[in-house]
């Protein structure tokens, strides 16, 4: 091939590869074009035909059912073929159905654009059609003679310039990128209405014999009073839902009843804890729909099916939860709503039975966490009073040998049983009871075992009978004093004080005169661990967790530089 023979051929491949980049507008206009001057002008001369194709393809062109870039199924190119056999061979009536047609697609393009200058193109493109049928196809579809001169003027030199405008607005860069929604409801919703005026202004005309205008006239109005009554029954608001309510049930309930499977799967969700099994047993209710030929369900763990496999299958994934719905044929949208949601529902309650295990693992691991630090603190509040009871020997000489012989005595049985206590707490850790001693005999033991550390007891008349938890108090009490005795270690004139009152209300306050804690610390001494330079920093939060267990207060009275005071109470009975 020369280099003059390839020219041509290169320039058509540019016009090729540059049509895509046209903005559909173009093409809008034009073709409404190309229909006028078939329909309005050409009427039933020779060249109305090859101006019908070329707005035919000027329409395929335009059209926002399918992208330029998509294969085409030959069930799709079989029913393209036809209508356009269909529009060559023409009739007024044919003509109509078409416009109607181009009504439903130019509208629902309308209501779906947010550009004011697009949405303008759409109004000009809906009133050229709206008039080209009203005022030029309809009379020719009920008599040629109902057609005045002026309406024919009017028609074929009136209209020419909306399709004008729309080839010459320019569009936006905004307009460029937009993607048109086709909105298949609305759509069908202005096709049936634009047969619903051709088809009863026909039928007006056939039984009252009136003019064409007139008949027109009524129909409008009969269609206008019939969009106010399904407007009203759409929401009433006079004591019962209307129309929206139950088409919503109606989508809801197509195929199944929708009250009765959600029952179903709340029990399942009551009953199964296993998220497996739950899954498992909630789509094995499915196998009884009717439109329902096979499923089958995969998570990370496991996965099953049921029924036969087909061609035609929904899948849908929702919180790790895979779904696959097979039908023996393709199902209406109202269906694929359904499914969805039962897809949604089905995803959303295994992740709640995840979670749900989740929380067990979680409760379970922070039960064993609590317990072990509970039960390290107890141990190393024992360990401090052995150091301390190995100072004491190792200190002393042999002219205290009696006095140290009665601490080992006085101090040895209360460190081995409450060894013991901790030993029965580790063997059975969800017990939360605590022994009961009388108020009198916890308070010597706890002024012998800190008769060495210079700190100031008091103790009022205690009631008759007054008892306390001993294991609450000897934690909460070696926290307390342990924390003082550390301020005392970097300040040596930091006074502690202990007092005990046990008459109607057990109060065990605990005050030292060291530098009270910061605000920081202090909102979360009792709620959750704190930074420690000397532990855990857990040992209040557990023992406030302990006391509120019991029945008891732990709380933080007062905190300023000088006076810190920490009390332990029972709450009013």
């Amino acid at each position: 091939m020369n280099e003059q023979a390839a020219k041509p051929m290169l320039r058509r491949f540019r016009l090729a590869a540059q049509l895509p980049d046209v903005h559909p507008n173009r093409w809008l206009g034009l073709m409404l074009l190309m229909l006028h001057f078939s329909a309005v002008f050409g009427n039933d001369a020779y060249w109305t035909r090859p101006f019908l194709l070329a707005h035919y393809g000027l329409f395929l062109l335009w059209q926002p059912l399918v992208g330029g870039n998509e294969k085409l199924d030959p069930r799709m190119a079989a029913l393209i073929f036809a209508a356009a056999v269909l529009l060559v061979f023409w009739s007024w009536w044919v003509l109509a159905l078409w416009l109607a047609v181009l009504i439903g697609l130019v509208g629902t393009n309308t209501a779906s654009v947010e550009s004011r200058r697009q949405r303008v193109v759409y109004l000009l493109a809906l009133a050229y059609l709206l008039a080209l049928l009203l005022a030029w196809v309809m009379p020719h579809v009920f008599s040629a003679d109902q057609l005045h001169a002026t309406m024919t003027v009017v028609v074929r030199y009136g209209l020419i310039p909306l399709p004008l405008a729309i080839v010459l607005i320019r569009p936006g860069a905004r307009q460029l990128q937009q993607i048109s929604v086709v909105d298949f409801f609305y759509g069908l919703m202005l096709f049936l209405m634009v047969l619903v005026l051709v088809l009863g202004s026909f039928a007006v005309v056939a039984v009252t014999h009136a003019d064409y205008l007139m008949a027109l006239a009524q129909t409008l109005f009969a269609m206008a009073l019939l969009l106010v009554v399904l407007s009203w029954l759409w929401n009433p608001r006079a004591g019962f839902g209307g129309l929206s309510q139950l088409l919503s049930r109606y989508l809801l309930s197509v195929g199944l009843p929708f009250e009765q499977w959600i029952q179903h799967l709340a029990r399942q969700a009551e009953y199964q804890g296993d998220p497996e099994a739950f899954i498992r047993a909630a789509v094995a209710s499915l196998d009884d729909l009717p439109w329902l030929a096979g499923g089958s369900w995969a998570t990370v763990k496991s996965g099953s099916s049921f029924g036969t496999h087909t061609a035609h299958v929904l899948s849908f994934t929702y919180h790790g939860l895979e779904l696959n719905w097979y039908t023996q044929r393709p199902i209406s949208p109202a269906l694929q709503i359904h499914a969805r949601l039962l897809s949604q529902l089905l995803g959303y309650f295994y992740q709640a039975k995840l979670r749900e295990q989740q929380l067990q693992h979680n409760a379970y691991t922070q039960a064993i966490h609590e317990t072990g630090a509970r039960l390290t603190h107890d141990v190393k509040n024992l360990l401090q009073s052995m150091k301390a009871l190995v100072a004491a020997a190792q200190n002393s000489g042999p002219e205290q040998a009696d006095a140290l012989q009665a601490l080992m005595q006085r101090q040895l049985p209360q460190m081995t049983q409450r060894l013991q206590g901790t030993l029965d707490k580790l063997k059975v850790p969800q017990q939360t009871g605590d022994s009961l001693i009388a108020a009198t005999l916890w308070w010597e033991r706890v002024v012998q075992h800190y008769a060495r550390d210079n700190i100031e007891f008091a103790m009022q008349a205690a009631a008759p009978g007054c008892a306390l938890p001993q294991d609450l108090f000897d934690s909460v009490l070696d926290n307390l004093v342990g924390n003082a005795l550390r301020k005392r270690q970097e300040d040596q004139s930091v006074s502690i004080s202990v007092r005990l009152e046990c008459a109607g209300q057990v109060t065990l306050s605990v005050c030292d005169s060291g530098e009270a804690a910061s605000d920081a610390v202090a909102a979360h001494l009792f709620d959750a661990p704190v930074g420690s330079e000397h532990g855990l920093g857990i040992g209040l939060y557990q023992a406030a967790r302990q006391a509120a267990q019991l029945g008891y207060t732990l709380r933080l009275a007062s905190n300023r530089d000088g006076e810190v005071c920490f009390t332990l109470s029972s709450q009013p009975g």
